[in-house]
């Protein structure tokens, strides 16, 4: 089994180095990495060009976006697995190994996904999360879990079969937000996943992100939503008396989200709001949105 890692990058130049070296350092496991520029004006590029490494391809997307971008290095794909690599992350020695270890024992599965720790811009470790690492998260269907929330969150800790990806229209180009979390939910549709307990990703936060370069409100995550639970793909293998109580889980997920990027800001006055907010859409998530809140405070 081989892993095609897609790379979308735009003005990624202060980063993508690292990304693409912690990419080669895998071993041959990697059949190849697919960098897709959309558009740079930097010296993203060059440094991909630097790379001797036959394994290491840049094509372009003329600024169509990352969605377009990521759909663009799948269909160029040639490996049985696709990991969908950010351009200011990093993976951790061996973790396209472990990825694909788990695949092996469990063939049934179409996405294998681990942990991840957060790092600053200078690549530093910030927050707790490495302290995590061996807790369980869902393995098997996980559907109605990860249409409440989306709780892999970056797609560089995770590798999805190639063809199950294919299967479901990859990602959904006029979204703006959660665009991720929508492709997991059609593809937890699909198939069966399987929980790696290790950390595999440095997840670098940095005021250069497009999730952390401006404050969002809820209303800018609230319509991926309503994408989900529109989505028959999606909505046809819920439970259907399950269904709007996991619409109101998820929706309070993405406000609760919004609250802890008001902390980010400062505002904390729209965290309140958020956060009552949310509480109102889905009462009994009250527990886990007060530690997301309580968590963001302490800048974890």
């Amino acid at each position: 089994m081989s892993v095609s890692v897609i790379m979308p990058a735009k003005n990624a130049a202060s980063f993508i180095y690292e990304a693409i070296a912690s990419v080669v350092a895998q071993g041959a496991e990697v059949g190849e990495l697919i960098v897709v520029d959309d558009g740079s004006i930097d010296q993203t590029n060059a440094i991909v060009r630097a790379f001797s490494d036959s394994r290491v391809r840049l094509i372009p997307n003329d600024g169509r976006g990352v969605s377009a971008a990521r759909n663009t290095g799948a269909r160029a794909a040639s490996g049985d697995w696709l990991m969908f690599l950010d351009a200011d992350d990093r993976l951790r020695s061996g973790a396209v190994s472990a990825l694909l270890r788990a695949a092996a024992l469990e063939t049934r599965a179409i996405v294998v996904y681990g942990e991840y720790s957060r790092i600053d811009k200078d690549g530093r470790r910030i927050g707790v999360r490495h302290l995590l690492g061996g807790r369980a998260k869902p393995s098997g269907q996980v559907l109605a879990r990860i249409a409440a929330g989306n709780f892999i969150v970056n797609g560089g800790v995770m590798i999805v079969r190639a063809a199950s990806f294919a299967a479901v229209g990859g990602f959904d180009e006029a979204m703006r937000y959660c665009e991720d979390w929508h492709c997991w939910c059609r593809l937890a549709a699909q198939g069966e996943f399987r929980f790696v307990p290790e950390l595999l990703l440095d997840y670098r936060v940095h005021d250069d992100s497009s999730m952390s370069a401006t404050m969002r409100s809820p209303q800018d995550f609230l319509p991926a939503a309503e994408s989900v639970f529109r989505d028959r793909v999606i909505v046809d293998k819920l439970p259907r008396r399950l269904t709007p109580s996991l619409r109101r889980a998820a929706e309070a997920h993405l406000i609760a989200y919004a609250a802890t990027q008001a902390i980010r800001f400062g505002e904390y006055r729209k965290t309140l709001a958020y956060a009552a907010t949310a509480v109102r859409r889905s009462p009994l998530a009250t527990p886990r949105i007060a530690l997301r809140i309580g968590l963001a405070l302490l800048g974890i």
